[in-house]
């Protein structure tokens, strides 16, 4: 990542094995500093590009994350979003994930081991409008709960897409609770909409190691 904003390509979307971008090992950059002159972030945020696969034990599922590039400013955030592919251009199936630095969008990783997620249903024609606003409401601190989000996930499916917001503690109700309803409130949801939580320690029960 040799540009001022690391910005890169999505591994390739098509369905060749041969073809992806090669990774770099994000463990190893170096923090990413906010410009002169730039809105500074409360947290770094590292955006990943995937494809959900047959299998989910949690060395594939790591193998098949694809860095896209991360964000420390408003600056960097909007540079960023503005070379990315909408959802609505995706095949089915395919996954976005920004989350803070450090903290990988796996169940298995440490942040999110005890935590969860609300988990939203959509028409494909609204998705692209709720990406960027659950996007932008995470990094403007809009949930209010402090450093419990760790980020925020859309799955490309058939007929709809799927949204979620991970949190750390999946036993803090106020936390969640409160995550649910600045969802509905930025999206602008019907309480008829249903918006489901699921504990990521329930989904690792059935989960090959």
């Amino acid at each position: 990542m040799s540009n001022k904003y690391e910005i890169r390509p999505y591994a390739s979307d098509s369905d060749d094995s041969g073809d992806e971008v090669a990774d770099i090992d994000v463990d190893k950059l170096e923090p990413l500093e906010a410009g002169p002159g730039e809105h500074k972030l409360q947290y770094t945020y590292c955006l990943w590009f995937g494809k959900k696969g047959s299998h989910r034990a949690a060395v594939e599922y790591d193998k098949s994350l694809h860095l896209v590039g991360r964000c420390a400013s408003v600056e960097q955030w909007w540079s960023l979003y503005c070379h990315l592919i909408k959802p609505t251009s995706l095949k089915p199936y395919r996954r976005l994930h920004l989350f803070k630095s450090g903290i990988k969008p796996m169940w298995e990783d440490p942040s999110n081991s005890k935590g969860g997620k609300w988990v939203i249903r959509l028409k494909k024609s609204k998705m692209d409008r709720a990406w960027e606003n659950v996007c932008m409401a995470m990094l403007g601190e809009q949930f209010l709960v402090g450093s419990e989000i760790c980020g925020v996930v859309l799955c490309t499916q058939y007929p709809e897409d799927v949204l979620s917001v991970w949190n750390r503690t999946a036993t803090d109700t106020v936390s969640t609770n409160r995550i649910r309803d600045t969802l509905r409130r930025i999206l602008n949801l019907p309480q008829s909409q249903h918006i489901e939580y699921k504990p990521h320690g329930d989904s690792l029960k059935f989960v090959p190691a």
